[in-house]
């Protein structure tokens, strides 16, 4: 019994409090939304524009080939990724605000872990992505996409787009801990994220690929996200990887930048 009694207090407590203290690092980034609702109306923009004008286009010329799959419900999940990693990957320059406004040094004399911290801003940017998940479905619907409704299926959708985003925001916050100012976050941040998109299965199939990008695109973390999406959102969309083996590169590489990203975040502050 005593035994027992150590072993939930060795264990159970403290990760108890740390999931406490990441849940109010988040609750703390969503409150800014209260003061710049308008960021949520504004980023639904950019799929917009990608479903109806570049789907579209791409849909009516017949150039692309995607198997059974009409052109319109291939690019909808990968347009979904693209949102999520467009949002997340500029979410550092929040963090480069934060220092110039004295708020980091303030975050690293509580008593939060480093860890809490990162995955609670990356947590946060996730939720702020379901809006996308929520336009996307919007606009699949009015264009004929033929969606999967079922609950598991959109539980998945719900769990990828909350993962993807945590993935990249914690990638962005690694990127302002290194290069420290605004702007060369812009322009690192700008850099990466074309590649990222253009070497994925987005809006395209890895089948098309040259062998060269068949090779980055399954190193691209990018490409699992979108094949996760793809497998839940669609009517019998078949997964090229496995829900299983998305899930675990999607969660690995997270794991991975949310620890690169406790170490590098003190330094924010010097």
């Amino acid at each position: 019994m005593v035994s027992h009694d150590i072993m939930t207090s060795t264990f159970i407590h403290p990760l108890t409090s740390f999931v406490d203290k990441t849940f109010v690092i988040t609750e703390f980034e969503l409150r800014k939304l209260r003061h710049d609702f308008t960021e949520l109306i504004t980023r639904a923009l950019q799929p917009a524009l990608w479903l109806l004008i570049f789907g579209q286009v791409f849909a009516h010329s017949g150039m692309m080939h995607t198997g059974n799959i009409p052109y319109l419900d291939f690019i909808a999940p990968g347009i979904l990724a693209q949102s999520v990693l467009f949002v997340a990957i500029f979410y550092g320059i929040n963090v480069i605000w934060e220092r110039d406004l004295g708020i980091v040094q303030k975050f690293l004399v509580s008593p939060a872990p480093r860890t809490a911290l990162v995955l609670g801003k990356g947590f946060s940017a996730g939720i702020r992505t379901l809006s996308q998940a929520i336009v996307v479905y919007g606009l699949s619907l009015f264009l004929g996409v033929r969606l999967n409704w079922s609950l598991l299926a959109l539980l998945n959708v719900f769990v990828v787009v909350v993962l993807a985003a945590t993935l990249f925001s914690t990638f962005s916050l690694i990127i302002a801990c290194i290069v420290k100012t605004r702007e060369r976050f812009m322009g690192v941040g700008q850099v990466l994220t074309m590649p990222l998109f253009f070497a994925s299965n987005a809006i395209y199939p890895t089948t098309i690929m040259p062998a060269w990008l068949k090779v980055i695109s399954h190193l691209n973390p990018l490409t699992y996200v979108v094949d996760a999406l793809r497998t839940s959102m669609l009517a019998g969309s078949p997964s090229s990887f496995g829900l299983g083996m998305d899930y675990a590169v999607i969660l690995l590489t997270t794991i991975v930048l949310v620890f690169v990203g406790a170490r590098l975040y003190p330094q924010l502050g010097v």
